[in-house]
């Protein structure tokens, strides 16, 4: 299993050509290090995220399968791996649909044959998370191998949010036993940072939703949602809460600094992405990393530690 991870199709997406661009930076540095190589999908599109999704859930269904069709077809990989998980959702998603909805399988190869690109068939490809490519690749002993600046004395907590397990038909891979990722209690993330020497914290609102998908149309109830996160994590003793999708990592980021102007409500709490303390543990600098174009300040933090 692990060679068929060692090359992966990589599906960035939207949001780390954006807000998420240290999620991107970071990624591919610890993909580097660890010997992965990553292949950027040709010519990819929008997943169709939200807003397209509740126009339109076929389109969005294309859209994602389009993605898939060019990996498969045109550059000829079994697997893509999306680090958001937006996007890793909605691919799962579309796999699913085509396999279970006639409709959907027909409006796709309509769409596909007047794009003049090869119709996604169910099936052909996987699609993976970020988590799975390191866990499946490298795995625990991998990152303990390779440690260089073990993480010993950070307190984790880590966030999975509310889509890398959710709804749990779509992941027929989880909850396979030993091995496998859990719907209810994802510990993949854990697993890893803690193979890197970090103490991971009990967080009982690691899949709890951060209010990403309403920050525009209502903003105070995702600002209440993410001080629920920072307030659970702070109490649980964390140091930093560790984060695996770039909506969920932007919004704890924004809303922390929205809490203290609007609700007087200060937190501590470092928020990095999980690639990002993975790449410290494995001595890569912060800014290859791309700690210093998070919104919220973690370098001192990074210093005070003596993490890089």
């Amino acid at each position: 299993m692990k060679d068929k991870y060692q090359k992966v199709a990589y599906y960035p997406g939207c949001a780390l050509e954006g807000t998420g661009h240290a999620y991107n930076r970071s990624t591919k540095a610890v993909g580097r290090e660890l010997g992965l190589d990553l292949v950027e999908v040709k010519n990819w599109n929008c997943c169709g995220a939200m807003e397209v999704k509740n126009i339109d859930p076929k389109l969005q269904t294309y859209l994602s399968s389009r993605v898939m069709s060019i990996a498969v077809n045109e550059m000829g990989f079994d697997t893509v791996m999306a680090p958001c998980n937006g996007c890793y959702h909605n691919l799962k998603k579309a796999e699913y649909d085509l396999a279970t909805d006639e409709d959907s399988a027909a409006v796709v190869d309509r769409l596909s044959t007047k794009a003049g690109h090869a119709t996604y068939q169910a099936g052909d490809i996987e699609t993976i998370h970020a988590l799975d490519w390191i866990m499946h690749s490298i795995g625990e002993d991998g990152i303990r191998d390779r440690l260089k600046n073990s993480l010993q004395g950070v307190k984790v907590a880590n966030y999975y949010g509310c889509m890398y397990t959710r709804p749990r038909h779509i992941f027929p891979e989880k909850d396979q036993g030993n091995g496998s990722e859990s719907t209810s209690e994802p510990h993949f993330m854990d697993d890893l940072l803690a193979a890197a020497g970090a103490e991971i914290v009990d967080y009982p609102l690691k899949t709890a939703c951060c209010g990403g998908a309403h920050t525009l149309s209502d903003c105070d109830t995702s600002t209440k949602l993410v001080i629920n996160l920072l307030r659970a994590a702070e109490a649980a003793g964390a140091d930093v809460i560790a984060t695996e999708c770039p909506t969920c990592h932007s919004g704890l980021e924004m809303h922390q600094i929205r809490a203290e102007k609007r609700y007087d409500i200060k937190t501590s709490v470092k928020i990095l992405y999980f690639t990002q303390l993975l790449g410290l543990a494995l001595g890569l600098k912060p800014k290859k990393l791309g700690i210093h174009e998070n919104i919220s300040d973690a370098m001192e933090f990074v210093k005070e530690r003596r993490l890089g």
